[in-house]
């Protein structure tokens, strides 16, 4: 289809495609404001889904770091006495006691690196969303013109 030229009322010429809607302006102003808060109620439930997988990530490592400090519990309480009464037939009560402390200290430190590197591993960005946004964005200022 090749546009055509129109004269309006006042003798200017105007460029037509062709193609006429039909819609008056309200009801296009209508239908955009309805596109629009389809569109707001999508990025809602996009940003929540998202939220939701990088919660779940931070609560894993949250969950590991619960985990190292339990076992530095342990490491003070059990490591403290049952090892010291084993080694306490070898050694002084006061070396046992060091040796199964430090044992346990390793596992908690072991426990509190992975758990650092699951929360840092979690992206709060939303990087979907923001794509989306974005695109939007670039949507509404084409309607615009």
């Amino acid at each position: 289809m090749t546009p055509t030229s129109a004269t309006t009322p006042t003798g200017s010429h105007v460029a037509s495609t062709g193609v006429e809607d039909g819609r008056s302006l309200g009801q296009i102003v209508g239908d955009l404001s309805n596109d629009l808060t389809t569109l707001v109620k999508q990025e809602l439930e996009l940003a929540r889904t998202e939220l939701k997988e990088e919660a779940a990530k931070a609560g894993k490592g949250a969950g590991m770091l619960g985990g190292a400090g339990v076992a530095g519990l342990l490491a003070l309480i059990l490591g403290s006495f049952a090892l010291a009464y084993l080694l306490d037939n070898w050694m002084p009560v006061e070396l046992a006691f060091l040796i199964v402390t430090l044992i346990w200290a390793i596992v908690g430190a072991v426990l509190a690196a992975r758990g650092r590197k699951e929360l840092k591993n979690a992206n709060p960005q939303l990087p979907e969303t923001q794509q989306t946004l974005k695109e939007d964005a670039a949507w509404v200022r084409a309607q615009k013109n």
